[in-house]
């Protein structure tokens, strides 16, 4: 028998090998590779189990309990799940919180990518731009909240300072419930400089040589913008939004700062209702429950923005 033909027995035809096994069995150095790579990644495969899992699962079970933090869990079933929907501070909370997101996100990204194109711009100062538009991210949010009181200070705030210059008439901001998620809104473009370094990285994979093409067909800058620079952010653009809707449902330190949730639980957001149950009412199993729908709804929304996605993502970025 030739070699040939042994190999031909030993391996068969691809129609043979894919019904008899679809990969070739584990070496002995497969197995040791596989030995030391899951070392390497022991560390976080154990800060997931302890600090993803873990909590998802104790949260779901004590979400079907009544507790306080200090007594035994009583079981109560789906009790807290059907209290939810009976509770109008519960959809207050919602409402409140996708108005905020409504208007944070799709803002945010589009101020977010104005800071990506200043940054972009190829002049001698561009680190000097990159840092100053860039600093205010790395402000606390609860920083920047103090120094939103003041700049909205009815009184002696530079905001009502400015449209009394202009004839305007001086209001109090944080205390209409629509002007108050208006200013959190306003307080969250802030934080743009993070999306914008995602746009940036997005702007510098583009290839020149599309724009250089673009130019001798004679298409303007804003034409380039609209047929290349744009279709080719979508995927960056895709990811700041999933990380936008995952931040613009867990707002809560603004309201909490700013507000209090007032006037009149107008900017009662989710997570501040959720953090007064919990650790102000001492209703635990009531506060894993809210808790366990918000993480339902964020799954639904980033599987939904994914299989839309679909139509406008392009990943085909020349090299």
């Amino acid at each position: 028998m030739s070699v040939s033909t042994q190999d031909a027995l030993d391996t068969g035809s691809p129609a043979q090998r894919g019904t008899t096994s679809s990969r070739p069995a584990w070496t002995t150095r497969d197995k040791a590779n596989l030995k030391k790579g899951l070392v390497f990644i022991s560390p976080w495969i154990v800060g997931t189990l302890a600090f993803v899992v873990f909590p998802i699962f104790y949260s779901l079970i004590i979400s079907l309990t009544k507790y306080s933090g200090m007594q035994t869990p009583q079981w109560v079933g789906l009790s807290n799940y059907t209290r939810m929907f009976q509770d109008p501070l519960a959809w207050t909370s919602i409402s409140n919180t996708l108005f905020y997101s409504g208007w944070a996100v799709p803002v945010g990204l589009v101020v977010a990518l104005l800071l990506a194109l200043a940054m972009n711009r190829s002049v001698r100062e561009v680190a000097v731009y990159r840092t100053a538009l860039y600093l205010p991210s790395l402000a606390p949010i609860f920083a920047m909240s103090f120094i939103f009181i003041v700049l909205v200070n009815p009184g002696t705030g530079i905001v009502n300072q400015v449209i009394a210059l202009f004839g305007g008439q001086e209001r109090d901001f944080l205390g209409d419930p629509t002007t108050a998620k208006l200013v959190i809104v306003a307080m969250a473009q802030l934080g743009a400089g993070n999306a914008a370094l995602i746009y940036l990285a997005g702007l510098n994979n583009i290839p020149q040589t599309l724009y250089e093409a673009a130019r001798i067909d004679g298409a303007s800058s804003f034409q380039s913008f609209l047929r290349i620079t744009l279709p080719l952010l979508t995927p960056s653009i895709l990811f700041n939004l999933i990380t936008g809707i995952s931040a613009g449902l867990q707002v809560f330190t603004q309201a909490y700062v700013l507000t209090g949730g007032g006037p009149n639980n107008g900017t009662l957001f989710y997570m501040l209702y959720l953090y007064r149950n919990a650790f102000s009412y001492a209703d635990l199993g009531y506060a894993s429950a809210l808790a366990v729908v918000l993480f339902l709804i964020g799954v639904v929304l980033a599987l939904l923005v994914y299989q839309v996605s679909r139509r406008f993502v392009n990943y085909e970025v020349a090299s």
